[in-house]
């Protein structure tokens, strides 16, 4: 990294003290822009960068809600709509009790870059709350949601903010939030979150556009070495609903699907993983992983306990659980171990030293902006269905979605080798991603 850069990034850190995972999420677009930088002394000039780095708005609330009991609670609400130089802000909202602001940031960061590669009009946000809805019941579920839309309400809209789902944001916390959104404006807005009921607005593919997308990107890569999912070992890391049609994708392809993870441990199960008892212990009854194990009926599939899932070999590997989880010692073993391949189906689920690791020993390593950006390209389209009253055949925007994922591809590799790195995705990502949001930045004026 230059001074120049290093002494920007110095300052964004200074202006966001202990905010880790924002941070690290700079850095690493940092450390690809330096021949960016050189071509284009205007981007400098207008200060592009410090103004990238600094969201254009910051919101952050207080939550109240009853429990069953009768008990009041207090949670805290973020929503952070960081760039609109495309469109209005896009980006999911994260239900997690490891959320404060500087997850929310290093989110909404990133989706700056994700949504600019995905070619739609759309810009970069992100949302969330402390709040676990893990073993709440769904009337708790419920009164969570209505108290942050109350709020949230009068900060989105389907021309200003869209938010979507996330991290423990499903189908079920959409619906309360849509309906919320509606008794307090009035409104039947379609367009104004993503990730809906099929019967009322939402988009056939969408729940399997995250996933799906992250197998077609490594599919692509795959396809670079002149080989594919055909006959891999690929381990996945998470057990919801990225995870699940991540594996489901794979094996479509091919591969061998053998483990999948939650936070209490990990299954092996050499046969391949039965998808529709996965989806029916996780989606369904939402219980721990391990029941898998008991169910399966087969000695070929166990359950490791308080395991790291990357400890099993693999050729391909698919993180889709969280920020950093996959680290260097773990990225050390699956190299060593045979593995050819890595796409990211979390927000950037292995740490900056692994991935070091990964291009080093070259392997193909899909970065999260680009490998899952399906989710957000299939939220895009259903916006565009709710605009036009449309609706869609599952066929006709999984077609879509394959052909915006192979644009992700194709786009990120081809400005690697134009800025002379040829073959790292993660780089042409950066750079792809960042000269778009720029030049509209620079076409818009000092905004």
């Amino acid at each position: 990294m230059d001074q120049h850069l290093a002494t920007i990034r110095d300052e964004v850190f200074r202006r966001n003290p202990g905010e880790a995972e924002f941070h690290q999420a700079v850095t690493e677009v940092f450390e690809s822009l330096e021949a960016v930088s050189q071509k284009h002394p205007e981007y400098a000039e207008a200060a592009i960068l410090q103004r990238m780095c600094e969201p254009e708005r910051q919101i952050i609330f207080r939550v109240p809600w009853t429990d069953d009991a009768g008990r009041v609670q207090i949670n805290r609400g973020f929503r952070v709509e960081f760039n609109s130089a495309l469109g209005p802000y896009k980006g999911g909202l994260r239900f997690h009790p490891s959320v404060y602001l500087g997850t929310v940031k290093f989110l909404g960061f990133e989706q700056i870059f994700k949504n600019s590669l995905t070619g739609m009009p759309i810009g970069g946000g992100k949302g969330g709350s402390d709040f676990d809805p893990r073993g709440k019941s769904d009337a708790e579920v419920m009164r969570f949601c209505q108290s942050f839309m109350t709020e949230l309400y009068r900060h989105i809209g389907e021309y200003t903010d869209v938010p979507a789902g996330d991290i423990g944001v499903g189908g079920r916390e959409i619906g309360f939030l849509f309906g919320q959104y509606k008794r307090i404006t009035n409104r039947y807005e379609s367009g104004v979150l993503t990730g809906k009921g099929l019967s009322w607005g939402g988009s056939l593919v969408r729940p399997e556009a995250t996933g799906y997308g992250a197998v077609l990107f490594a599919q692509e890569m795959l396809a670079t070495r002149n080989t594919s999912f055909e006959g891999q070992r690929v381990v996945v890391s998470g057990s919801g609903n990225v995870a699940i049609h991540a594996i489901e994708k794979a094996q479509q392809f091919g591969a061998h699907v053998v483990a999948a993870s939650d936070s209490g441990g990990y299954i092996v199960d050499e046969n391949g993983i039965d998808v529709p008892l996965l989806r029916q212990i996780k989606e369904v009854e939402r219980e721990r992983i391990s029941e898998y194990a008991k169910r399966r009926g087969s000695k070929k599939a166990r359950y490791v306990a308080d395991g790291n899932v990357w400890d099993e070999k693999c050729t391909v590997a698919l993180p889709c659980a969280t920020q950093n989880e996959l680290g260097a010692s773990s990225a050390k073993k699956m190299i060593s171990g045979g593995l050819i391949a890595v796409a990211e189906g979390a927000n950037m689920p292995c740490t900056a030293q692994a991935v070091s690791l990964f291009q080093d020993a070259g392997v193909l390593f899909g970065p999260g902006k680009a490998a899952n950006a399906g989710g957000v390209a299939t939220s895009a389209l259903e916006m565009q269905q709710n605009a036009s009253r449309d609706s869609w055949s599952f066929a006709h925007t999984e077609r879509r979605l394959s052909e915006i994922m192979i644009g992700i591809h194709d786009r990120c590799a081809a400005t690697a080798e134009e800025y002379g790195v040829p073959g790292n995705y993660v780089a042409g990502a950066n750079i792809a991603g960042f000269v778009k949001v720029a030049d509209a930045m620079l076409a818009q004026g000092l905004i």
